[in-house]
């Protein structure tokens, strides 16, 4: 029985994670992502009235960093919860045609703004401030951006540091300093 029990355990371990869902456009397509019309400053209110904080995630077909943060990363129980519950995703592609109003009111492309925000590698991760300041582009106000594929730990980190404003007092404990702790607190048992 308990030979029975490890070679199930050892079929667990080795089963590929699931892919995925990709929709026409080459992007993965999940529950906790918005469908919006990617009006950033109306996009930021209902977040804002649903207690939540506007994140943006630029993605682009065939990204397998993207890949690798959808079926590793977003999917962690933790991460999934923040997303679901403390904050409003809403997807951008890299190369896309589809119009968006950026938080200063300029109308453009997804593509467009994805220029005008520097953004150069996929995904990336915008996080924007409780307060919006509609005289600035997403990224010219943006609390904090994580620019490219993280694994879970650094990223639950970031989401929590972000959610619970620990961006505004730096000199206190930057996001480096915060890692560090939690990485240590986890690995003490803390938290997991």
């Amino acid at each position: 029985m308990q030979r029975l029990m490890m070679m199930v355990l050892a079929m667990l371990i080795a089963a590929p994670v699931a892919a995925v869902e990709l929709g026409d456009d080459g992007l993965h397509k999940t529950a906790w992502f918005r469908d919006t019309f990617k009006d950033l400053q109306e996009d930021f209110a209902e977040a804002e009235g649903e207690g939540k904080r506007l994140m943006l995630i630029i993605e682009q077909r065939g990204c397998i960093y993207c890949t690798e943060m959808h079926e590793k990363t977003f999917t962690d129980p933790r991460i999934k919860a923040m997303l679901e519950d403390k904050y409003f995703p809403v997807q951008i592609n890299l190369h896309g045609d589809t119009e968006i109003v950026d938080t200063d009111g300029e109308t453009l492309s997804e593509k467009a703004a994805t220029r005008k925000w520097g953004a150069l590698f996929t995904p990336m991760i915008i996080f924007l401030p409780r307060a919006m300041d509609d005289s600035k582009s997403a990224t010219a106000q943006a609390v904090a951006t994580i620019p490219g594929a993280f694994g879970p730990g650094t990223t639950l980190d970031m989401m929590t540091w972000v959610f619970e404003e620990r961006y505004l007092d730096q000199e206190e404990e930057d996001f480096q300093r915060y890692h560090a702790r939690m990485i240590r607190e986890r690995n003490d048992g803390d938290g997991g």
